[in-house]
């Protein structure tokens, strides 16, 4: 059994290697989890004498085969107990992060695997990121940001990078829905503006944070 504060370090990590590469800087780290660098290091010493990470001062630290196969499982509860949350209890995905991330500790992989069952095996969070699957299989997304497209180009929302209630909020009040299409009709050279046409015709205008910020296949 890990603490708590272990699990937020192994799913801090694994984000930060897949986002980053195979080793992450504990400055990185500690600006993620909002806690003071010696912090860090103590806590990281402390998981590599479990063989949950190799750490090496002048190097990082990333994950044993141990520690991600730890890390796989926080993300599979914490995106499966958000999918309960808005599809069977009716919260908006602005509103079940926070829960969520109480609910992923529950310790029971026999509980998981029959909400996966009763979920109907979902493939994605309420916010599009990938679910991984009862062998710890998390599926590559293929999905790119907006603000690599080009004027003309259009996609198929799949998800955001920002998770923040105060930014998926904004999204409902714009008219952003998962699964629907946009298309870039313009960008502004001056500040990186972003004029998109989103389903039914509806344009907006959004900054370059915002489509940086937006995640669509094609």
């Amino acid at each position: 059994m890990h603490s708590f504060t272990e699990e937020n370090y192994l799913k801090a990590i694994y984000k930060l290697q897949e986002a980053n590469g195979l080793v992450v800087a504990t400055s990185s780290l500690a600006q993620v989890l909002e806690v003071h660098a010696p912090s860090v290091t103590d806590m990281l010493k402390r998981m590599a004498g479990k063989k949950l990470v190799t750490y090496q001062k002048s190097k990082g630290v990333k994950l044993t085969e141990k520690g991600r196969q730890v890390a796989v499982g926080i993300i599979r509860n914490h995106r499966l107990w958000e999918v309960f949350l808005v599809d069977k209890l009716g919260y908006k995905w602005d509103e079940v992060h926070d829960l969520a991330e109480q609910l992923e500790h529950i310790h029971s992989e026999d509980l998981t695997n029959k909400l996966d069952s009763f979920l109907g095996f979902p493939k994605a969070d309420p916010h599009g990121d990938p679910i991984p699957d009862a062998n710890g299989i998390l599926p590559k997304s293929k999905a790119v940001l907006l603000s690599t497209f080009a004027e003309g180009d259009q996609g198929t929302f799949t998800g955001v990078t920002d998770h923040s209630a105060t930014f998926l909020n904004y999204l409902d009040k714009t008219g952003f829905s998962l699964g629907d299409p946009i298309k870039v009709k313009g960008i502004e050279k001056y500040d990186q503006t972003y004029t998109l046409q989103l389903k039914g015709k509806k344009e907006v205008v959004v900054s370059f944070k915002v489509a940086n910020s937006l995640l669509l296949s094609q």
